[in-house]
Order: structure tokens, then C-alpha cells, then sequence
């Protein structure tokens, strides 16, 4: 066929597309309306960011949240609901466990009053809410907590003891299917928040994996495997955990990059623990022995010590969080100091 001829033939199906389905229904990968720079919401690390390749979680994409119980799973969520509000945009929490704190989510910065939370009776009310705020084109990052505590109708009205094998998973497909559509579209964050089983009788590999079956890892652009490596101590006291987060699926940049921050108890990640972590590592930082040294200057001995300088000197912590994150290629987050002069408070509960 000649090459105008097929070029004609083209453009007219193009038009027909356009006239029945609307502008935009198909267009060329390279065009500037179909290149589009992934936007994102901070995590609230800056390790994390750097860990997620583009500064924080994908926005218009799916994201699944999973570990072990009390690792920081919700408190993760809840820092991007923090960062989220920060720049002025709205969040919700579906929050099927019934266990979200008011006064913890607080102290992670949360605007409490600007929240919108439901807490659902059932799975497909849970999901049909989260539709219809999607579809509302005026939530910026929505939160399911979580996967495992969705229970299917029938389940409800059944008698503790029946079995339904399979219903959970056949839901999590059928409402993911509708759902990615959507979230794209309204360029929404969606966070799923899951919990870890064990498969039984596996002798060899990994015998733990997440529950809804095999759906969510697939319409997932980003997983996030959360542990709880060591516990933080002053004295006798446990005022944190450190914990490890490993991107095990990324769709937006390269995975399986990890990073470690400090999850301290009523006050949630540690955003100078981290920038001081990670300013060592870029040498920003210098350390030589225990002492800690910034722009020519000591600052402390041992790593408390230098914590607590630069939350006596918001300047300096401004100068260093700036440093960071030039050099890890990520955007200068709002307020940055404001958020890291939050006290300890060592007697909260431990979130997951």
C-alpha cells in the first residue's frame, strides 16, 4: 500500500476514535500530552525518597505497604497523608481495622481535622467508597488499612467456622481492575496496607507472602517490604525501632534498593536521624571516630549528640537538609526544619 494512502487511512480511523470515545483516546508515545513527568508525594524520608528513584510514591499509581505486625506499616501511610496535606492537598483513610489513633496520627503531623475517615463494615462497601473518592477527582492520596481486614459480605453474614476459599481474592482482582483505571485518571495515590501470612508446608524459599491473593502485586507500581531491624534504647527505655525498607517492585524507576531510618515512638520517622545518616554517607557529613563534623564545625559526639545540635540549630539543619537532598536529586520539602524540631515522646504506643 502506498505510504499516503496508509498515512490517510490512519488519520481518518484516528478521527473516528476521537469523535466516539473523545480527545485524547489515542495519541503518539511521543507527543508532549502523552509525556508525562511522574509527580509524587514524599514519604517523608529522605532515604526513602531516594529509594523510590523519582523523590517519593508515585502519584496516579497503586502502592502496596507490607511486613510483620508493629514494623511501621501505618505509620509509613500516615507520613505521606502528613506530606500530602503539607502541600496542600487532601487525603483519606479507609480504615477497615478500626484502630487508626486521632492523637497519633497528630504527632506525625497529620491535619486531623482535614482527614476524611471511614471505617467501613464490609469489603465491598470499603472498596465502593474508595471508588467513588477517587472518582471524585479531589483526593490527592487515599489510604486502604489494610488488605487483610476486607471482609467479603458473605463472609459477614456467614457462621464463624464456613469456609469461603477464594472470595477475598476474586474481590481484590475485580476491584483492582476498576480501580487502576480510575486512580490513573485522577492522578491519585493509592496506598494499600497488608499484612504477611505463612504458606504452609514450604520447605524451601520464602514461605511468607501477602494476603487478597496474587492481584494486588500485580496492579501494584510500587511494594514496599517494611522490617523492624533493632530496637532504639535511652538507658532501659525502647523509644523506637530502625527499621529497613526494601522496594521490592518499582515500576517508575530500577527496585530492590533499600534504605534503613528511624521510626521513634510518638513522633514517627526521624527526619534528622536520617539526614544526618544520609550526609554521612554522601560525605557531607564527616565522621571521624564518634565525633561528628558539618562545614568545619563539630557538632557533636555521638550520634544523639549531633541529633540534638541540629535540632537547637533549625538553620544549619535547613543548610543540611538542602545539601541532601541536592545530591540525592530530590526537590527541597516543605517546612523541613519545622518537622524536625518535634520532641521525643518516649511513652506512645508502637504503631504498625
Amino acid at each position: 500500500m502506498d505510504p499516503k494512502e496508509k498515512a490517510r487511512l490512519l488519520s481518518v480511523t484516528l478521527g473516528n476514535l476521537e469523535k466516539q470515545f473523545g480527545k485524547g483516546t489515542i495519541q503518539r508515545l511521543g507527543s508532549h500530552d502523552a509525556i508525562t513527568q511522574v509527580s509524587v508525594i514524599s514519604s517523608g524520608s529522605v532515604s526513602l525518597d531516594a529509594a523510590l528513584g523519582v523523590g517519593g510514591f508515585p502519584r496516579g499509581r497503586v502502592v502496596e505497604i507490607f511486613g510483620p505486625e508493629s514494623s511501621g506499616k501505618t505509620t509509613l501511610a500516615l507520613q505521606a497523608v502528613a506530606q500530602a496535606q503539607k502541600a496542600g492537598g487532601m487525603a483519606a483513610f479507609v480504615d477497615v481495622e478500626h484502630a487508626l489513633d486521632p492523637v497519633y496520627a497528630r504527632k506525625l503531623g497529620v491535619d486531623v481535622d482535614n482527614l476524611l475517615v471511614s471505617q467501613p463494615d464490609y469489603a465491598e462497601q470499603a472498596l465502593q467508597i474508595a471508588e467513588a473518592l477517587i472518582q471524585s477527582n479531589a483526593i490527592d492520596v487515599l489510604i486502604v488499612d489494610s488488605v487483610a481486614a476486607l471482609v467479603p459480605k458473605a463472609e459477614l453474614d456467614g457462621e464463624m467456622g464456613d469456609s469461603f476459599v477464594g472470595v477475598h481474592a476474586r474481590l481484590m482482582s475485580q476491584a483492582l481492575r476498576k480501580l487502576t483505571g480510575v486512580v490513573a485518571k485522577s492522578n491519585t495515590l493509592l496506598i494499600f496496607i497488608n499484612q504477611i501470612r505463612e504458606k504452609i508446608g514450604v520447605m524451601f524459599g520464602n514461605p511468607e507472602t501477602t494476603t487478597g491473593g496474587r492481584a494486588l502485586k500485580f496492579y501494584s507500581s510500587v511494594r514496599l517490604d517494611i522490617r523492624r531491624i533493632a530496637a532504639l534504647k535511652e538507658g532501659e527505655n525502647v523509644i523506637g525501632n530502625r527499621t529497613k525498607v526494601k522496594v521490592v517492585k518499582n515500576k517508575v524507576a530500577p527496585p530492590f534498593r533499600e534504605c534503613e531510618f528511624d521510626i521513634l515512638y510518638g513522633e514517627g520517622i526521624s527526619l534528622v536521624g536520617d539526614l544526618l545518616d544520609q550526609g554521612v554517607e554522601l560525605n557531607i557529613v564527616e565522621k571521624s571516630g564518634s565525633w561528628y563534623s558539618y562545614g568545619g564545625e563539630r557538632i557533636g559526639q555521638g550520634r544523639e549528640n549531633a541529633k540534638q545540635f541540629l535540632r537547637d540549630h533549625p538553620e544549619t539543619l535547613a543548610q543540611l537538609d538542602a545539601q541532601v537532598r541536592q545530591a540525592l536529586g530530590l526537590v527541597a520539602a516543605p517546612a523541613a526544619a519545622e518537622s524536625a524540631e518535634t520532641p521525643k515522646a518516649a511513652s506512645a504506643k508502637s504503631r504498625g
